[in-house]
C-alpha cells in the first residue's frame, strides 16, 4: 500500500468541501429523506467514481489509501457501498473457498458504514456484500466484529446476513461466482509487494494474480516498475519459485527504459547461473502461462525476454529463444521457420517440456489467426490450413491436433450460421473444403461431415 499523491490529496479535499457545502447535503440534513440523500449520491458520486478510476488506472498501489479516506465521515458514506463490495472481491480464497488470511480493509470498511449517520440508507445497499464477507471468512472472525459494534439494532443486521446456505463451498462457489459479475468491467485489483521472504510466500499468489490482470488488460503500469525493481534485487528472495515467477512475468511483459532493461537483465541472468534447476522451474512456468487464457503470451513477450537473456550461455533457454526469435523475424508460415522447428524438437523428446512450450506458441500464432477472422474471410482458413499437415508432423502430438480442431470446428460453425442458401457458392465452397480437408487432417469423419451438412426436414404442423 502506498501514500496517495499530493494530486490526489487535494482532489479528495476539494471534494469533501464541495460536499459538506453543498445544498443537497444542507437539505438532506434538514428533512433526513433518502430522496435527498440520493439527490446528494447523483451529485457527486460520479466524481469520486471518476477520481477512483483514475487512481486504479494509473495508481493502483494507492488505492487502499483511497479507499480509507474515502471512509473520513466528511464523505458522507459516498461510494462505500462500492468500496465494500471490492474489498469482498480483493480476498484470496482457498479451495473451500474461505479467506487465506483475514480481511481487515472489508472489516474497516464495513465498521465505517455501520457507524456513519447515513447507515439506514446504506445499509440497503450491502446485504449481499456482507453475506459474501461473511460466508468467506471464519466464524469467529464474524463474531468479534459483530461484537465490536455497541449499537443492538446494527448487530441484529449483521448478524441476519449470515447465511446458513454458505456453509457448503459448493454454494460459496456458485455465490462468489454470481457476486464477481457485478464487478466484471469495474477496475479495483490493487496488492501489496512484499519485503522479506516470508511476506513473499504468503502475498505471492494474490501479487501474481496481480499482475497478471495488469497486464492482460494493457494498463499503464509505469507505477509498478520501481516496486518491481526493488523485488528482483532482494536478495533474501532469490532462489525461491515465487520470485521466478514475478521475474518472469516481469520481464515479460513490461516494456523497460534502457536502465530499467539493464537491471532486471542481470538480476535475471544472475538467478539463471546460481539457481538450481532454473532452467526446468523456468520452463514449466512459461507452459503455465501459455495454457492460461488470461494471459497473452505474444511473440512481443517472447522477444522482451529474449532481449534480456545473455545468449553466451549455452543452455535450452537460449536454444529456445534463438528458435523463438527466427520463428517471429521470419514468420510461422516459413519453411525456413518450419524447418528450424523440425529440428529444434527432434533434439528433444517429444513429451519435453520445452517442445511443448514450442507447440504452445506455434498454436497460439494458429489461434490468433483464426480465432479473429470474420465470416467472410473463410479463404484465409482455406489458406492457413495448408500448414496443419506439416506442423502436425513435426509435433505428432494429439493435444495440437486436437486444438486446431477445435479451432477449426468453431469458426465453420461459425459460418454456417452465416452462410445458410445451400446453393450459394459460399456454402458450397465451405462445404468442399470441410468434406475434403476435415478427413485429410482426421479432424472428421465422412459421416461425420455428412451429418453437419445434412438438411433439417421441418415437420409439418398437424391441423
Amino acid at each position: 500500500m502506498q501514500e496517495l499523491e499530493k494530486q490526489y490529496i487535494s482532489q479528495l479535499e476539494e471534494l469533501a468541501t464541495d460536499i459538506q457545502e453543498s445544498e443537497e447535503l444542507a437539505l438532506y440534513l434538514e428533512e433526513e429523506e433518502e430522496e435527498q440523500y440520493m439527490a446528494l449520491k447523483e451529485s457527486f458520486e460520479p466524481r469520486i467514481a471518476a477520481l477512483y478510476e483514475e487512481v486504479a488506472a494509473d495508481e493502483p498501489l494507492q488505492l487502499i489509501t483511497l479507499e480509507t479516506v474515502l471512509l473520513e465521515p466528511e464523505f458522507e458514506g459516498l461510494y462505500l457501498p462500492k468500496i465494500l463490495g471490492y474489498s469482498v472481491l480483493r480476498g484470496e480464497v482457498d479451495e473451500n473457498y474461505h479467506y487465506t488470511r483475514p480481511q481487515d480493509h472489508f472489516r474497516d470498511v464495513l465498521l465505517a458504514i455501520c457507524n456513519s449517520a447515513n447507515f439506514d440508507i446504506l445499509r440497503k445497499r450491502i446485504g449481499q456484500s456482507i453475506q459474501m464477507g461473511f460466508a468467506m471468512s471464519s466464524d469467529i472472525w464474524v463474531t468479534n466484529l459483530i461484537n465490536s459494534i455497541d449499537n443492538k439494532r446494527v448487530r441484529y443486521f449483521l448478524q441476519s446476513q449470515k447465511l446458513e446456505r454458505y456453509r457448503r463451498p459448493e454454494e460459496r462457489q456458485a455465490g462468489l461466482e454470481r457476486y464477481r459479475r457485478q464487478f466484471v468491467n469495474d477496475n479495483y485489483q490493487s496488492a501489496e509487494f512484499p519485503e522479506t521472504l516470508s511476506d513473499l510466500k504468503v502475498l505471492y499468489s494474490s501479487l501474481k494474480h496481480f499482475l497478471i490482470y495488469r497486464v492482460s488488460r494493457k494498463f499503464n503500469n509505469n507505477s509498478l516498475i520501481a516496486p518491481l525493481k526493488a523485488l528482483v534485487e532482494n536478495d533474501s528472495f532469490k532462489g525461491s519459485p515465487e520470485y521466478l515467477e514475478i521475474i518472469v512475468l516481469y520481464a515479460a511483459f513490461f516494456d523497460l527504459d534502457s536502465k530499467a532493461h539493464k537491471h532486471l537483465a542481470k538480476h535475471l541472468n544472475q538467478v539463471r547461473k546460481s539457481m538450481p534447476e532454473f532452467e526446468e522451474k523456468y520452463l514449466d512456468y512459461l507452459l503455465e502461462l501459455h495454457n492460461d487464457p488470461t494471459v497473452d503470451m505474444s511473440p512481443q513477450a517472447d522477444q522482451r525476454i529474449s532481449a534480456l537473456l545473455d545468449k553466451s550461455i549455452d543452455d535450452g533457454l537460449t536454444r529456445y529463444y534463438n528458435l523463438m526469435d527466427e520463428v517471429h523475424a521470419k514468420g510461422y508460415i516459413s519453411e525456413e521457420a518450419r524447418q528450424a522447428i523440425q529440428a529444434f524438437c527432434s533434439s528433444y523428446e517429444g513429451l519435453s517440456t520445452i517442445n511443448e512450450c514450442v507447440r504452445r506458441a506455434i498454436f497460439r500464432y494458429f489461434a490468433s489467426l483464426i480465432n479473429n477472422l470474420e465470416p467472410e474471410d473463410y479463404a484465409e482458413l482455406f489458406e492457413i490450413s495448408k500448414l496443419f499437415p506439416s506442423y502436425m508432423a513435426i509435433f505428432a502430438n494429439q493435444q495440437f491436433n486436437q486444438g486446431l480442431k477445435e479451432l477449426s470446428l468453431r469458426y465453420v460453425e461459425k459460418l454456417l450460421k452465416r452462410y445458410t442458401d445451400k446453393r450459394g457458392k459460399d456454402y458450397q465452397d465451405i462445404k468442399k473444403f470441410v468434406s475434403t480437408a476435415f478427413q485429410d487432417f482426421g479432424f472428421l469423419k465422412e459421416k461425420e461431415i455428412v451429418e453437419m451438412f445434412k438438411t433439417r426436414r421441418k415437420r409439418r404442423k398437424e391441423e
